[in-house]
């Protein structure tokens, strides 16, 4: 693959030219389903070479090779009409009876995936510029993991799409502190775009597997949940890219879901995950949880439902916003519970700008152990590099930032970035976990002119009330 950046840019350019695409949304989508047509493609002809039986769950007139990869193959309205009456009714139609998964994978893709694009002529340079990739090399596979990251990243400016991507370097971190271990179960309820799922592939590959029956344990144990369509194809295409021959990815909505009904036999070691929040839930969703716990809150409910997902013993590293943090009733019933059941061990404060553009939220990361209950937290501030006033699109939080973290972590102590809060403090302040710095002093507040007026006012009249006090005294002895 020559330049790949370039490669990216035309496809965008192209695009662009179509009235059918409108807006950075429809353009990843409609490239989405694109390039998870060209890696499911790459990855059918590495199995027919591996495996004498393997057959590909899409029909031979409409695998990539036969319709797409001929740069002087159809073109303009035959190919218009190809991919809207002929590929995306076949595929949104496959047949499941067989219980085969990839097939179940691509017709749940399709089923919540459209072609958005009208013209066939700007299509066939898009399929011409894609071509350009060769996904069976992989040296050029490897080099479309970090592009493929960048797309997504793109979704963190592309309006609500950026609830479903969560920042490499976080991501990594998370993973990294948690260390899940081959053969442990992990899970994310909230995948989004895979973000968390690739990054613990990524961690138990660098841990030495090579064993053909390693590779189906790391299959079979790195799972996720998400329930939207955008999100659910980029993620398994993500897993695809990481050369996970049937991402166990289920395309639900993991609140729906009965909360007595998850049981010891759905239980997980590790959950990583960044639920989506400031959101309400659909309807009724709330009604699948203890009357006690119930609201609305997405990102409440999503931290009840991870605790009870996690084992005795189970590790979980999550985002949550400050909102979840903090508020009474419901809200602080939900934190008494993960703190009676949990370990919260770790809650590393973010600066408010990590997931810029999409929210200029404060954020969190919390760490815990299920089992026992929380006896002492530490907190952790993360501050921003020096002579950066804050995170953006062109200068993201990247994993360096955290190697003061990293070094402090294994031997705790407070100082200018840390401190401790005891389960009787938290206790008595409702379980409140938005504790601040201590040792920070209150960044001092700027006064419009009309304060500062009025506050002098206060103070000359206190001056002269305390004078006229002195001189009484003074008179009457």
């Amino acid at each position: 693959m020559k330049n790949v950046g370039g490669n990216i840019k035309s496809l965008r350019n192209f695009m662009r030219k179509d009235a059918g695409v409108s807006g950075d949304g429809q353009r990843i989508e409609q490239l989405g389903w694109l390039l998870f047509l060209k890696i499911l493609d790459a990855s059918d002809r590495e199995l027919e070479l591996l495996k004498d039986d393997f057959v590909s769950v899409v029909p031979e007139p409409l695998r990539w090779a036969s319709w797409a990869a001929d740069k002087e193959g159809m073109t303009g309205d035959a190919l218009q009409k190809f991919i809207d009456q002929d590929l995306f009714p076949t595929l949104r139609n496959l047949d499941l009876s067989t219980g085969n998964q990839r097939a179940r994978i691509v017709r749940e893709i399709f089923e919540g995936t459209n072609n958005y694009m009208k013209n066939g002529t700007i299509i066939r340079q898009v399929l011409n510029s894609l071509n350009e990739i060769d996904f069976e090399n992989s040296e050029d596979r490897h080099l479309f993991g970090d592009i493929y990251e960048t797309i997504l990243q793109e979704l963190q400016s592309a309006g609500a799409y950026g609830e479903f991507y969560t920042p490499r370097a976080l991501t990594e971190f998370m993973t990294e502190m948690v260390n899940p271990q081959l053969g442990e179960k992990v899970l994310d309820p909230a995948c989004g775009t895979g973000g968390f799922l690739t990054c613990a592939i990524n961690h138990l590959r660098s841990q030495g597997i090579d064993q053909v029956k390693d590779l189906e344990t790391l299959e079979q144990t790195i799972r996720g949940m998400e329930f939207k369509p955008l999100p659910f194809m980029l993620a398994v295409t993500n897993l695809f890219l990481h050369e996970i021959e049937v991402p166990n990815i289920e395309y639900t909505d993991s609140l729906n879901r009965e909360y007595t009904s998850i049981t010891e036999a759905d239980r997980v070691d590790v959950i990583l995950a960044n639920p989506p929040f400031g959101a309400s839930v659909t309807d009724g969703v709330q009604d699948n949880f203890p009357l006690s716990y119930r609201t609305t809150e997405s990102a409440d409910l999503f931290l009840l439902l991870m605790v009870r997902y996690l084992r005795d013993r189970g590790r979980a590293a999550i985002v949550l916003p400050d909102g979840s943090l903090t508020g009474d009733g419901v809200k602080a019933r939900i934190r008494q519970h993960l703190l009676e059941s949990c370990n919260l061990h770790t809650i590393v404060r973010l600066p408010n700008s990590v997931f810029q553009p999409y929210a200029s939220v404060a954020t969190n990361l919390l760490f815990f152990t299920k089992g026992k209950r929380t006896e002492d937290i530490w907190y952790w501030e993360h501050r921003l590099p020096d002579g950066v006033k804050a995170y953006s699109k062109t200068k993201p939080i990247v994993k360096g930032e955290f190697q003061s973290l990293r070094d402090w972590w294994g031997r705790r102590e407070e100082g200018e970035q840390a401190w401790r809060v005891s389960f009787a403090d938290l206790e008595k302040n409702g379980f409140n976990l938005d504790v601040k710095n201590p040792h920070v002093m209150e960044v001092e507040r700027g006064y419009s002119s009309v304060e500062l007026l009025g506050m002098l006012h206060d103070s000359l009249k206190a001056s002269d009330e305390l004078l006229n006090f002195v001189m009484d005294r003074v008179h009457h002895g």
